[in-house]
């Protein structure tokens, strides 16, 4: 009976452990990268009462006589599969799919082991966990050698500093808008418009905003060169900057062609986009103006001699003929086209060069029968000198300060299956960051647990493989995912059940036995 009291006690020690484990299991079951634990039990040891004998001539032989004594905690194995795999979202949470771990260093350069992927990057640019240790792998500068256990430090290149620009062809000009300050200040949206609404004596006024500078041209006031337009506009953005100087600094404008601006320009040619060809003028004479008069020159209007003009009126054939530039141009009218006033289309016998001059009725023209010259030069039609800057907006980029560059500038970062870190860089591109080593087991299970969801090398683990993620063995790795607990929890509750009815039992083992003894007491009554 002592003996049944003693395996009661063990039974319900062994019970409670396993119940502790199960607990544990459950508590963690949100935890990432834990592994659920099991129990097993084992018998002690057993008093024998009557030995083994063998088996003789003249009698069989008889087992053994054993009681035992209850039962022990055997083994607490670690379950090391792979769980399920979930997104986060978040670039730097990674997740192994399949084996392997995780290397991280703690501050006294103690290395530990985990599935638990919660990555960030300090204010130094080492690769750390949620606990702040170092993760280990290879940085940037040494990714051409084999996998290692070196604290991932993350580090970006040199950047030199740059004005922002803009480049654009217009009317086959190569037009170039650029900032002087080498910062992200000027990268902004740069337009030009021009007015005739401003004052004359102001060459410009500006709107300046954190993204845009509108500079505004007076249409009636001219730019002698491309200097001179730069003044104003720097001046006119100054005013709109509260008075002081804009953070990208002064703003240039460069042509490639000087013969664009040769000459003067006024603030509607700087900005007006028609570069087809200005018409030119036809100058009658004052004996003529009086009832005729120019309605329209054509664009290949060419003559540039004072012009004479001659009216022939054919009463009998009731016709009239207009000539003009020494018979370059011609028209024929009839009487009854002219019964009122109109106008006619002088046309060169030579090209496509004409002008509409308008006429008086029939008997009005008659008066006017007739040669005149005209007392100046007229005209000749010409390419516009538009240089056209209103044409687009000039989105200028490219500004920098240049300097060290850290983590945060960077505009977007991702893991790689093979572990490799890469960073998007507005101005250097896609860079190789590090990349993250991992480690395997000839017996992961012999891993010691340590908390933090970390293990510990053990003499039955083994020595840890290093390796790149993908190779030898190990499983890729899964940027923005993180491995979930591998707690089944019917399975854990199902062996609560049975752990609860193995504790009741033995619980009342000991009542059992208890009573046996009361009333083994009670025989001396």
């Amino acid at each position: 009976m002592i003996r049944s009291l003693y395996s009661g006690v063990a039974g319900m020690t062994t019970q409670q452990t396993k119940m502790d484990v199960i607990g544990n299991n459950i508590s963690n079951v949100s935890t990432y990268g834990f592994k659920a634990s099991r129990v097993t039990f084992r018998d002690v040891y057993y008093q024998t009462s009557r030995a083994v004998t063998e088996a003789t001539a003249s009698k069989g032989g008889t087992n053994a006589v054993q009681i035992g004594y209850g039962s022990k905690i055997g083994s607490t194995d670690v379950n090391q599969s792979t769980s399920v795999m979930a997104t986060t979202g978040l670039a730097l949470d990674a997740a192994i799919t399949g084996d392997g771990y995780f290397q991280v260093m703690d501050g006294d350069g103690n290395i530990f082991y985990t599935k638990a992927g919660m990555l960030d990057v300090d204010a130094e640019g080492n690769l750390v966990d949620i606990n702040g240790n170092f993760v280990l792998g290879v940085s940037s500068n040494n990714m051409n050698q084999g996998a290692s256990s070196q604290r991932i430090r993350i580090s970006l290149p040199y950047e030199s500093p740059n004005v922002s620009s803009a480049s654009d062809v217009i009317n086959g000009i190569n037009i170039k808008v650029s900032s002087t300050a080498e910062n992200q200040s000027g990268n902004v949206s740069f337009n030009f418009a021009s007015s005739s609404n401003l004052p004359i004596g102001q060459k410009a006024e500006a709107v300046v905003s954190s993204n845009a500078i509108t500079v505004t041209l007076n249409s009636n006031e001219t730019f002698d060169s491309i200097t001179d337009l730069e003044n104003a506009m720097n001046d006119a953005i100054m005013a709109a900057n509260g008075g002081v100087m804009h953070p990208a600094g002064s703003f240039r404008v460069d042509i490639d062609s000087l013969a664009a601006f040769d000459t003067p320009l006024t603030g509607e040619q700087i900005v007006n986009t028609n570069f087809g060809v200005a018409s030119g003028t036809v100058n009658l004479p004052k004996d003529l103006s009086r009832a005729f008069s120019v309605k329209s020159v054509g664009d290949a209007f060419s003559y540039s001699e004072p012009m004479d003009f001659n009216i022939t009126v054919d009463e009998d054939a009731g016709t009239c003929t207009i000539t003009a530039g020494g018979g370059k141009y011609s028209a024929t009218i009839n009487k009854s086209q002219m019964e009122t006033t109109g106008s006619v289309v002088l046309k060169s016998d030579t090209d496509d060069d004409n002008f509409v001059l308008t006429f008086p009725n029939w008997n009005n023209m008659k008066s006017y029968a007739g040669t005149y010259t005209a007392e100046d030069a007229s005209v000749p039609s010409a390419p516009a000198k538009n240089l056209g800057l209103g044409a687009t907006s000039f989105a200028l980029g490219g500004g920098t300060e240049g300097g060290a560059q850290t983590f945060a500038d960077l505009t977007g970062v991702a893991i790689g299956y093979n572990g490799v870190i890469y960073g998007t860089h507005p101005t250097l591109g896609t860079l190789e960051l590090g990349r993250i080593d991992l480690a395997t087991f000839d017996n992961p299970a012999g891993l010691s647990q340590v908390g933090s969801t970390y293990f510990q090398k053990t003499v039955n683990s083994g020595e840890p493989h290093l390796c790149i993620a993908g190779e030898d063995g190990s499983g890729p790795i899964a940027g923005g995912t993180l491995e979930t607990s591998n707690v089944d929890l019917s399975q854990e509750f199902s062996d609560m059940i049975v752990t609860q009815r193995g504790f009741q039992a033995c619980s009342r083992l000991i009542t059992v036995s208890d009573t046996m003894l009361e009333e083994l007491i009670n025989l001396k009554r």
